[in-house]
């Protein structure tokens, strides 16, 4: 039989491992939300502009994606037993979105990027010092994130029907997602 973990015993790993979870759940959510969008997209005509630019901007997800897919892997890592929800809320979010217009579409782009934006800033200033690696990926994606809210900002983000309440709605969601996945 072994002795349980002192107090304080494996929290630096409890913590990163929650960070990898975390993130590798809201790339996934990511990917998801952009196929909703492109699904109702590449089926209306005229919407292939906004469908491109998605596809572009699902593409740069996909990518991340695979980077935690990896590292979930490599460190051993639970990813978080929400994901069937995620995947139904996640397309459900873009599609719904998308068939509100395109300025819907990009003000929930906007809205979980600038929560995903002020997610992994934090994430970087706690793992200062700690993991250079995971930091480094951190930082390069959430530039890529600050990217995709400002294309989604030039793309008319702030003339979507109901605006406030539409991005405050998706950004409640977005913390309760991240909060819930970093455990579960």
């Amino acid at each position: 039989m072994t002795n349980p973990p002192f107090p304080g015993e494996g929290v630096r790993e409890r913590r990163l491992a929650e960070m990898i979870r975390v993130d590798h759940a809201g790339e996934f959510g990511a990917v998801q939300i952009y196929r909703g969008q492109r699904a109702v997209f590449d089926r209306i005509e005229g919407k292939s502009h906004a469908a491109r630019l998605i596809g572009e901007m699902e593409a740069g997800e996909q990518e991340h994606l695979r980077t935690f897919d990896r590292l979930i892997a490599e460190r051993n890592v639970r990813p978080t037993l929400m994901a069937p929800l995620w995947r139904v809320a996640g397309f459900g979010l873009g599609a719904v979105t998308a068939l509100m217009g395109e300025s819907a579409a990009h003000a929930c782009t906007e809205a979980v990027e600038n929560v995903i934006e002020e997610h992994y800033a934090r994430q970087s200033a706690a793992l200062d010092g700690v993991d250079r690696g995971l930091k480094s990926i951190v930082d390069r994606f959430r530039e890529d994130e600050i990217a995709h809210r400002d294309t989604a900002v030039e793309q008319g983000a702030h003339n979507a029907p109901a605006y406030p309440l539409l991005s405050a709605v998706i950004k409640f969601g977005c913390r309760a997602a991240i909060r819930i996945s970093e455990k579960i």
